[in-house]
């Protein structure tokens, strides 16, 4: 199953429509967090922000923002990851 190529794979094991989580990794400034709930939002074209939720770093270097929209089709997964992929700041993201 780990040859196939991400769409058919995000198919082969998760139902759509429903909820999908992403994990963003990014730098603590610049708003990186409420650049990252922005997106997902403006990618999925919905009025209102997923659920979210912040965590910090010890240190205060870093920010996680674990978000959860409720998406259609694996096709919005990959927009949405394309979409992250693009805020400055990323370190990670899963």
């Amino acid at each position: 199953m780990n040859h196939l190529p991400p769409q058919e794979l995000l198919d082969a094991t998760h139902a759509f429509p429903g909820r999908f989580s992403f994990k963003a990794i990014g730098r603590t400034n610049d708003d990186f967090a409420l650049r990252v709930v922005a997106t997902v939002r403006a990618t999925l074209e919905q009025e209102f922000d997923a659920p979210y939720a912040l965590r910090e770093t010890a240190g205060g270097r870093h920010i996680a923002v674990t978000i959860e929209p409720w998406v259609e089709s694996s096709r919005q997964v990959i927009d949405v990851f394309a979409a992250i992929r693009g805020i400055e700041g990323l370190v990670m993201l899963m």
